[in-house]
This record gives C-alpha cells, structure tokens and sequence, in this order.
C-alpha cells in the first residue's frame, strides 16, 4: 500500500540543521526500498494557493492555512500496513521538533 508522508514543522521555530538533516533516513529508506520519491518544499512564503469562485480564479500569496505550521516536504513511501508506515514516519527527524502526517493514497 502506498503512504504520502507530509513532513510538518512551525518554521518560526529553529532547529539545529543536524537534527532536521533526513539525509540518514532518506538512505536507510531508499535502502529498505520503501520510499519511493521525496522532496523538500520552498517555504510556505513561496506558495500561491489558487481558489475558483464561478468564472474568477483568486490567486493570494503564501499557503492556505494562515498558521505558523507547513508542511516543509513529503515521502511516497511504499508499506505492507499502516503499522509498517507509522514506523517509517516515526524514525522521520521532523518527528521529533514537529510531526509527520501519514496518509494512504487512493488505489485504484
């Protein structure tokens, strides 16, 4: 079954870059064959969310959610269960300073 992993975090808060590098877990994953694609995002600055209202497209600046909380990147990972995905997710750096959301994706 396949998981997005959306990797959040409050970008007001500073994390020491060794404790935010997934570098080690991107290798350990990659390795197990259970990620199979992943990024960081721009900061939640960066974004535009776009909105349809009848005819109008409404473009604002910055992401959807007014919060200090984003999401900073996200994992395709590829499991045998939730349990399987949940474990991935917990050895997540961001999982420590802020959280990692796990959802399966529809299969079709």
């Amino acid at each position: 079954m396949r998981y997005v992993m959306f990797v959040c975090d409050n970008e007001s808060v500073g994390v020491p870059i060794q404790d935010a590098d997934p570098a080690s877990w991107v290798r350990e994953m990659d390795d197990r064959g259970v990620r199979l694609q992943g990024a960081r995002l721009r900061p939640g600055s960066d974004a535009t969310t776009v909105r349809v209202r009848g005819d109008e497209v409404l473009l604002s600046d910055g992401p959807f959610a007014e919060t200090k909380e984003q999401i900073g990147g996200f994992d395709l990972i590829e499991c045998d269960n939730l349990d399987e995905a949940i474990e991935i997710a917990s050895k997540h750096p961001s999982a420590r300073f802020g959280w990692v959301e796990v959802r399966p994706l529809w299969e079709e």
